[in-house]
């Protein structure tokens, strides 16, 4: 039976999840129908570009995703501090990006304040608002949705797009957070839709490589843009909110195991990744085992024994789940 939402995302626990979205229809979500030879690769377009505009509205941000035929990857950031800078009417005004609110939340929005005893009920309407624009299952549900009315009206047709509930899993630290954003970024390069990162249309490797040729200064976190959540280098004081690697290094680290994966090069990986994947304390075997199939080695928690332990005292596990693929992958 499936664990209620609640005891998977927890932002006490860590900020960082990887959610994956199944399309019904399976064939049809961007690829192209085979009996008809219609294609519907332009609505990767739409996904991409709604994922990465989401982050401007919401509290959370974008590390890592990939936009497959049937499916998409992505690993998302929840930014509780971001939030607490909102003030209550630019809390209201985000929500009204995403709907079109009430009465009483047009009134606030147009005067900026209400009767007394309005505004005593209406606060809690906007404590509400600030947490589900926190939260990564109304992040989901607004993403899927939109995309699931566009597809829908373009296939003349009504019912499911989506293939139930997304499925989410929480990563617990640094090592289980990369591997599972290398994981994300080689997607198209093991389903064989591209033959190098660089080259992977609707992917975040893409859009960082990108963003990195332009620059003249790559790992400098000003250079990166905006659209992704920044890597700022490794661990120091005052480091700003991103990820913890330069990202040189993670560029370095996802082409070398990429080769990994080709068949002609499938046991090689140079001395540049093999310093990251030590300082991980990762196995090259096992970062290899990851970095094909993150999905089926993990259940929903992922992490070292220690992070998935202490995650699941917090949730009152009696048995903590994936425990043992947890320990055989990290040291």
């Amino acid at each position: 039976m499936p664990k209620p939402r609640k005891t998977l995302i927890a932002v006490e626990s860590t900020p960082y999840y990887h959610c994956v979205a199944r399309c019904v229809r399976r064939a049809f979500l961007c690829g192209t129908d085979t009996h008809t030879g219609i294609s519907y690769e332009h609505r990767r377009g739409w996904l991409e570009t709604r994922l990465l505009e989401l982050p401007k509205i919401f509290a959370i941000d974008v590390a890592a995703y990939a936009i497959m035929s049937n499916h998409y990857h992505a690993v998302l950031h929840i930014n509780v501090e971001r939030s607490k800078t909102w003030s209550d009417i630019e809390v209201v005004d985000r929500w009204h990006q995403l709907f079109s609110g009430t009465v009483m939340s047009q009134t606030f929005l147009k005067n900026g304040t209400l009767p007394a005893d309005e505004m005593f009920v209406f606060q809690g309407v906007i404590d509400k608002w600030r947490a589900r624009l926190q939260d990564i299952s109304w992040f989901m549900r607004v993403l899927n949705e939109g995309i699931a009315r566009e597809a829908n009206h373009e296939d003349e047709c009504t019912g499911r797009f989506w293939e139930g509930r997304f499925k989410s899993q929480a990563l617990l630290d640094e090592a289980a957070l990369l591997a599972c954003m290398v994981y994300v970024d080689l997607n198209p390069i093991r389903a064989k839709m591209a033959k190098i990162p660089e080259k992977s249309d609707y992917t975040s490797i893409k859009k960082r490589c990108n963003k990195a040729k332009k620059s003249n200064k790559p790992n400098d976190i000003n250079q990166q843009g905006k659209t992704l959540l920044p890597f700022v280098g490794n661990p120091r004081k005052n480091q700003p909110l991103g990820i913890q690697m330069r990202l040189s290094d993670y560029l370095n680290l996802v082409d070398c195991t990429g080769r990994i994966l080709r068949e002609d090069k499938r046991g090689y990986i140079n001395s540049n990744a093999e310093k990251i994947l030590q300082r991980l304390d990762i196995d090259e075997d096992k970062w290899l085992e990851m970095a094909m199939g993150f999905e089926g080695c993990f259940s929903s928690f992922v992490g070292r024994e220690k992070s998935v332990r202490l995650v699941c005292e917090q949730f009152k596990y009696q048995r903590p789940p994936g425990l043992t693929s947890c320990k055989r992958m990290f040291h």
